[in-house]
């Protein structure tokens, strides 16, 4: 094994693939209603039904960024192994927790001249760092070094498409994804954006509908027109405690291009927090984000 490949509890991966692919999911921390909480990154192992009915009580989620000392100690382990190090973060664009990972690597270049530390910028969240962690394991399997793998997965970046809706602005608003007039408005009129990560990982408006079908409608669009080589792809789905509707999206997704292996999965905590209950997202490989 040439290299160790590390995410974060952000890549809402299940406890099947960490286990297959030999993953380290870093640990975040956070609080709700002031209590403190650690996430292990097992998707499996998060009671996404009590969380996102808190959310829809009223709890309040605050999350805290990973900090360089974490990545330190947990990727100079390695290292001493004689081992290189692939980490695959939450996008730069919605979290500052890629700029303390490239701050250790850089502090462990120093002291390991001879090893090497790639930081994968996923200009994503959720099941987009987690499908690019997972290709950064297989291309590990298949014999690629650490430099090798990091240039194969900075060129898939811009070709992992990530489109969402949401059913309550509100949790929008208060992250000032959207301002509180449009928020106001958008739900009297029913209107549902369609959300996407754009090519700078910031997430964005790609475009608004009017009612929740006509908007998952529009991802299901988006997959039919972009989607490439889906026979040979993993591809995912998340939700804010929704599982019919994602369960429909998938089969509505597979009857236009049935994927190698499809994930169904709640929406891990960080990220969730700032979409709500309701959210629904597909993440596939296709053409260029543009």
């Amino acid at each position: 094994m040439s290299y160790t490949v590390f995410t974060d509890a952000c890549s809402n991966l299940p406890g099947s693939l960490i286990q297959r692919f030999d993953i380290h999911a870093l640990p975040c921390s956070y609080l709700m209603d002031g209590e403190q909480g650690v996430y292990e990154g097992n998707i499996d192992a998060f009671d996404s039904h009590d969380y996102y009915e808190k959310l829809r009580n009223g709890s309040e989620m605050k999350t805290s960024l990973l900090n360089s000392q974490l990545f330190l100690d947990h990727f100079r382990p390695e290292l001493e192994k004689g081992l290189d190090v692939v980490y695959v973060g939450l996008s730069s664009g919605v979290s500052g927790t890629l700029q303390a990972a490239q701050i250790a690597s850089n502090m462990l270049a120093d002291e390991y001249p001879n090893r090497t530390v790639r930081v994968i910028d996923s200009l994503g969240a959720a099941l987009g760092p987690g499908l690019l962690t997972c290709r950064a394991a297989e291309l590990r399997e298949e014999g690629k070094t650490a430099n090798e793998a990091g240039d194969i997965l900075d060129i898939e970046v811009s070709k992992l498409l990530q489109f969402f809706t949401v059913a309550d602005l509100n949790f929008l608003k208060r992250t000032g994804r959207v301002s509180g007039p449009t928020a106001a408005i958008g739900t009297v009129l029913n209107i549902k954006p369609l959300l996407w990560g754009d090519p700078t990982g910031h997430i964005v408006a790609y475009s608004k509908c009017r009612g929740r079908q006509k908007a998952i409608d529009a991802i299901v669009e988006q997959y039919r027109t972009k989607v490439v080589d889906p026979q040979n792809q993993r591809i995912g789905i998340t939700h804010g405690d929704c599982l019919e509707e994602a369960e429909l999206l998938a089969k509505r997704v597979c009857e236009i291009a049935q994927p190698k292996e499809i994930i169904i999965v709640p929406h891990e905590p960080f990220t969730g927090a700032h979409v709500g209950p309701g959210m629904l997202a597909l993440f596939f490989f296709g053409e260029e984000r543009k």
